[in-house]
């Protein structure tokens, strides 16, 4: 999991003054998967504001050139991927796409909404990182449809263990916009989290199951 540190601070520093990232140990949020977390990011707030929404469009385009360079298609991960690539997409002049998270159980049965062809390169765009498990998801869908996925883009990554893992051996490259680390030394030094806060955030991202159950 790359990022480049120049701009891993800029994003951090906008998603906590928008508070796209909530942080709060006293009273943790409950994840999907029923996981316990002090913090709770969600980058769909980064689309009200339009110079938030074009740094980060811009950031995204600046790994696909640096990275990745030309691409046959860019898709977005449902549901926080699919304006975020949208976006990259229409500033590379790329056709997109996007994926579910599983198969329509009515019509066409698609996974995968727009068109891809056998062959193709494809670079996804998601909005964030936990596990990696529905990222990739998207990856499966897009191979079974033959494509060649270069690699995956997010803006932010809690950089969990597990993840790291799952992307490894999926052998897809990912590179993030900003993470967890990150978030945390900018937390402290702009003063949404005092110090003595630091220690149980290290701790959850550490074992996050475990730090549940205390």
């Amino acid at each position: 999991m790359k990022n480049n540190e120049e701009t891993a601070i800029k994003v951090a520093e906008l998603l906590l003054q928008i508070k796209a990232i909530k942080l709060n140990n006293n009273d943790p949020f409950i994840w999907a998967s029923g996981l316990k977390s002090p913090i709770y990011c969600d980058n769909r707030i980064t689309l009200s504001y339009p110079k938030i929404r074009n740094y980060i469009r811009q950031k995204y385009v600046e790994v696909i050139n640096e990275e990745f360079g030309d691409a046959d298609v860019i898709a977005g991960v449902a549901t926080g991927g699919i304006a975020q690539g949208a976006l990259v997409a229409q500033e590379l002049g790329l056709p997109f796409v996007y994926i579910r998270s599983s198969k329509k159980g009515h019509g066409m049965s698609n996974q995968i909404e727009g068109v891809v062809e056998s062959g193709q390169s494809v670079i996804v765009i998601e909005d964030l990182i936990s596990t990696g498990k529905s990222s990739l998801n998207a990856v499966d869908a897009l191979r079974d449809a033959g494509c060649r996925v270069m690699g995956m883009i997010a803006i932010f990554s809690y950089n969990l263990e597990i993840a790291k893992q799952n992307f490894e051996k999926y052998e897809v490259p990912l590179f993030t916009l900003s993470d967890y680390e990150t978030l945390i030394k900018k937390a402290v030094e702009d003063e949404y989290v005092s110090d003595a806060d630091v220690h149980s955030l290290i701790k959850w991202r550490d074992n996050p199951k475990k730090w549940g159950e205390k």
